[in-house]
């Protein structure tokens, strides 16, 4: 797969045949004004800036695991530096489309709390598929906030104009995580099919007879399973049952464990090799963390 490597926001616009930005750290391009080009349908690229996308007729489907969706409101993605932009254009599709790109280098945000409060959101690290859904009055608030920034982007730079944008994207993400909440419970069906995948997986896997030659049950494995990203995963599981994958996982984990301990005569040591653990301290640890009591004080409660 071939890709290619955007370094800055200036170059960004010139690959897409856009007019130099206003800033050279920040742009806010209307989609209607971004095109394919004829003869390439496929587009891989990695920039080095953050990009919040919001667009509407997207002339794709997109695909969540082995579900399609096809939606009529507002659709936002989210990237940070680093990651794979796939483009991916839908035969016969016109390049129309409505909406804003948001692109922001993290230099524009120096000296501002947000350079480091923006890495506490999770959805930049959600693959394009688990995109943000939006109703239609949460998309006017989005687009509220995006044509403050807009206006203030096309204006005069003054010494408030850095601050007062940055502001309206830190409103951005707040709302952003918001909505996301939100979608994670009314789609309530789909989340909670999730829910039962994952503890499906996770019998599944500490049932295995050989399990422990898999190692440790990572939040990554369970992710790569579910097909999903590990932090949207995640953020999944706390709004639907308060815990995340992490504490999903050692839950599974404990309740193994103690049935071992309760039920067979197997030495400690071959209990916590058989869960995955390399250590046995560090399962003796983990078990004493989440029941307060050591694995054989455990066991000795039952006889």
């Amino acid at each position: 797969m071939e890709i290619a490597r955007i370094k800055s926001i200036t170059e960004y616009h010139r690959f897409r045949g856009l007019p130099k930005p206003e800033h050279s750290l920040i742009s806010l391009v209307d989609y209607s004004q971004l095109e394919f080009s004829e003869d390439s349908k496929v587009v891989n690229l990695v920039m080095d800036f953050y990009s919040i996308a919001l667009k509407r007729d997207i002339g794709a489907k997109l695909h969540y695991g082995q579900q399609i969706y096809d939606f009529d409101e507002g659709l936002m993605s989210f990237l940070a530096p680093g990651q794979v932009l796939r483009i991916e254009k839908d035969p016969g599709s016109s390049d129309s489309g409505s909406g804003y790109l948001l692109q922001i280098h993290p230099d524009f945000l120096w000296g501002f709390s947000l350079a480091k409060q923006i890495k506490k959101y999770s959805f930049f690290d959600y693959s394009v598929h688990e995109a943000l859904f939006l109703s239609g009055r949460e998309e006017t608030v989005i687009l509220t906030i995006f044509e403050n920034i807009r206006q203030e982007y096309n204006a005069n730079i003054d010494s408030f104009s850095q601050g007062l944008i940055v502001s309206q994207i830190e409103l951005l993400l707040k709302y952003c995580e918001r909505f996301y909440n939100r979608q994670f419970m009314t789609r309530k069906i789909s989340s909670h099919q999730m829910l039962t995948k994952v503890e499906n997986f996770l019998n599944s896997y500490f049932s295995a007879e050989e399990q422990s030659e898999g190692g440790l049950i990572t939040v990554n494995k369970v992710a790569d399973a579910m097909n999903v990203s590990s932090d949207y995963l995640s953020s999944m599981l706390k709004q639907l049952t308060g815990k995340n994958a992490q504490e999903h996982i050692h839950q599974k984990l404990i309740e193994k464990a103690k049935e071992k301990l309760s039920t067979t005569y197997l030495p400690v040591s071959e209990i916590d090799y058989a869960l995955g653990f390399e250590h046995p301290q560090s399962f003796s640890k983990l078990f004493k963390i989440k029941t307060n009591v050591s694995p054989l004080e455990f066991r000795k409660s039952f006889n």
